[in-house]
């Protein structure tokens, strides 16, 4: 497929972009821009490259095993490490800025691997769509001079979406996919059993067909924990048949109460 003129001409602009700040450190979570960062950099830097997946419990455990399974494919190196957000009372309180204590953690732990391994610069997937000024993950960035280079040469979600499909990337269509602890309100502190009951409920929301969804967490009075289920509204004509199933597999997760949401996942 022919690209449009604007297109090569950010692509070329990546690709020199890429080759300046060689030996180069990306964090790649297995999503779709940092998936395709990871494919791209390594199509034009080889093993000049590695990729950093930030493991903690609000990474499901799928997610993480397919990450990896995509870096395989892709031929690129990458790492895990542990991250501790969750041993950082900022983060477990769950303020607005939660994103910044996980993204400075993550910086913070590939600016030591940069330093001991003679990397030239980090970089992470933000697309030109991605507001930083808005962005708690983008402060983290500019304090640890993280390169943004999709963003910088300005790839939209829908530009990465049709350059993935070129490469084959699997991630060229996923749905987005933020951390657990996104599922959880501004306010409740994040908990490792509210992750692990959410990781559990979207698990078994998936195994019954779904692909777009979230479990809602909220905790009630008296400590009842609430699980409000979103799923795409084009997937919302199962429900009436599912939802026998997707109470009994929501309330072995550990929820108390289960609702559906009737607007559904509005993104």
């Amino acid at each position: 497929m022919s690209q449009p003129v604007l297109l090569q001409e950010k692509l070329a602009a990546l690709k020199a972009l890429l080759r300046a700040h060689a030996p180069l450190l990306i964090a790649y979570s297995g999503g779709v821009d940092s998936s395709y960062l990871l494919a791209i950099a390594h199509q034009v830097l080889g093993d000049r490259i590695l990729g950093v997946i930030a493991d903690s419990p609000s990474l499901p455990r799928r997610a993480l095993a397919d990450a990896l399974d995509l870096a395989r494919t892709i031929g690129a190196p990458v790492e895990v490490v542990q991250t501790g957000e969750m041993e950082n009372p900022e983060y477990i309180s769950n303020p607005l800025n939660r994103c910044y204590f996980c993204k400075a953690d993550l910086f913070a732990n590939m600016d030591k691997l940069a330093h001991s391994r003679g990397f030239g610069a980090l970089a992470y997937g933000e697309n030109a769509d991605d507001p930083p000024q808005t962005r708690p993950g983008s402060q983290a960035a500019r304090e640890f001079a993280v390169l943004a280079p999709l963003r910088q040469v300005g790839l939209t979600k829908a530009d990465i979406r049709e350059l993935s499909r070129e490469l084959a990337l699997p991630t060229a269509d996923a749905p987005s996919q933020p951390c657990l602890s996104s599922r959880i309100p501004f306010g409740t502190p994040v908990t490792a059993e509210a992750l692990a009951m959410v990781e559990a409920g979207e698990a078994h929301l998936r195994g019954l067909g779904f692909r777009v969804l979230r479990v809602r967490h909220h905790v009630e009075e008296g400590g009842k924990f609430r699980a409000r289920v979103q799923v795409a509204p084009s997937e919302m004509g199962a429900i009436a048949a599912l939802q026998p199933r997707i109470e009994e597999g929501l309330l072995a997760a550990g929820y108390d109460r289960v609702e559906i949401d009737p607007a559904g996942y509005q993104g």
